[in-house]
């Protein structure tokens, strides 16, 4: 099936053949005819299925037949846990809209918030935000939603796993109550569910495979001692000549060092994670896809947002603490149907992650020793866990009794998820501390801009 069989007009057809696609993904094929028609959505896709623009191409083309926005107006909110998500929403709407008079804007936390006022004063076709911004431009009557007409929630689970689910509750009791609404999840969780139930009406549940690899993409693993992980990934640059790799670390701090370690190999290398400010992220990712920077080393904040055409090759340097997140770092490659490659570096340290994440994927990665890099400290073997992983539970929405000023201060920084004040255990503070870079990734900000299309 091509993209002209699933109803889209001409000038969002041109826009998609000038990026090269003739035909839509499976979650495309089932989404996009479903969201012309006016039918709300529960979709369930892997990252790297294209199910952004499964949502994006239906939902301009509604929105092109209708009438403009008016001021401080929106007629369509879609909502995205991160920046990087939010930004990459926002250049998608942007890019296929080019063709159609409509007007767009993305916001977010960790900017000043008068200049994204004064573009929604003229009201905006497309609204792509984060939870705790929206509320504050909300709070002050920059946006409102009396002539809504279509809610898209991207990531819901990411959403309710950053603890954003009282945000979310908080808005929907704003918006009006017929409209058009659209989940896209990575899993159909319970709790994802019992989100639902009230939000979607009479939906058409679109399925793509969750949680596994997409086929396009190889991956296996090298395993070696943690002392040489350095020199084994600047050997694997240098002897297969990558010029373009995106490598994932664990934490900040470990980002930083390893870009330190490969400029004294000469590779030029950068890194994107929460303490960089703005224009030093900004500055990477451009050179990043410009080839000037060869290594681009980042953290799991942008494991979900970060969409670079024809990646060839994912590094995870340190595997993730979260299995799932294994799932949409490698699929940053391997996108669109393109073949991609994902190497993990293994330590026997690692036993437990790569155990969890082979019970994911529900595959046995296979195992590459690299002549002059054999671990002292083997990995041991490792066997299949059929056994379904039971999906966590989201964290709880903020019930100490913080009043809103406290609350507003903490999202002026960024759109972190509600936080509670009561005292806690030593157990819990490890835990904190290890998600540490998810959650700081939702205070950096990103290009801000609202454009007309014409």
């Amino acid at each position: 099936m091509s993209f002209t069989k699933l109803g889209l007009s001409a000038p969002i057809l041109t826009a998609v053949s000038e990026q090269g696609y003739d035909t839509p993904t499976p979650i495309q094929e089932k989404a996009i005819p479903a969201i012309i028609e006016g039918r709300d959505i529960m979709a369930a896709a892997q990252t790297g299925t294209g199910k952004t623009a499964g949502f994006t191409l239906p939902l301009l083309e509604r929105l092109s037949k209708g009438q403009k926005a008016g001021p401080n107006q929106a007629r369509a909110l879609i909502l995205a846990p991160t920046r990087e998500l939010a930004a990459q929403v926002a250049e998608s709407v942007e890019l296929y809209s080019k063709n159609l008079p409509l007007t767009s804007t993305v916001v977010f936390g960790g900017v000043k918030i008068n200049p994204q006022m004064m573009r929604l004063r003229k009201g905006v076709d497309v609204l792509v935000a984060t939870p705790g911004r929206l509320i504050d431009l909300m709070g002050q009557g920059a946006v409102k939603f009396k002539n809504l007409e279509v809610l898209v929630l991207d990531e819901a689970d990411r959403m309710l796993d950053m603890g954003f689910i009282h945000d979310i509750k908080r808005i929907l009791k704003t918006l009006p109550a017929k409209r058009q609404n659209l989940m896209f999840s990575a899993t159909f969780s319970d709790d994802i569910r019992q989100l639902a139930k009230g939000l979607i009406h009479n939906p058409v549940e679109v399925s793509v495979e969750s949680n596994k690899a997409a086929k396009t993409i190889e991956h296996w693993i090298h395993p070696v001692d943690k002392t040489k992980k350095p020199a084994l990934l600047t050997h694997l640059i240098e002897k297969n000549n990558w010029r373009q790799v995106l490598v994932f670390t664990r934490t900040k701090h470990g980002a930083n060092r390893l870009v330190k370690q490969l400029d004294k190999s000469k590779i030029e290398a950068a890194a994107i994670h929460g303490n960089k400010s703005q224009s030093a992220r900004t500055k990477a990712l451009a050179g990043f896809k410009s080839g000037e920077i060869r290594i681009l080393v980042a953290t799991d904040i942008v494991a979900r947002g970060l969409d670079i055409d024809q990646l060839p090759q994912v590094v995870n340097y340190d595997l993730p603490n979260v299995s799932e997140d294994y799932v949409h770092r490698i699929g940053r490659t391997g996108r669109a149907g393109a073949s991609g490659e994902a190497i993990s570096l293994v330590t026997a340290e690692d036993i437990k992650e790569l155990s969890d994440i082979e019970r994911l994927t529900q595959k046995l990665l296979r195992r590459e020793i690299v002549e002059g890099f054999e671990p002292i400290n083997k990995v041991p073997e490792t066997t299949l866990n059929m056994k379904p992983i039971k999906a966590k539970k989201p964290k709880k929405p903020n019930r100490s009794g913080n009043n809103q000023g406290e609350q507003k201060a903490k999202r002026s920084h960024g759109d972190k998820a509600p936080q509670g004040t009561k005292k806690r255990s030593s157990g819990h503070k490890a835990q904190s501390k290890k998600n540490t870079d998810n959650k700081s990734g939702s205070q950096d900000v990103w290009k801000n801009s609202t454009k007309k299309h014409k």
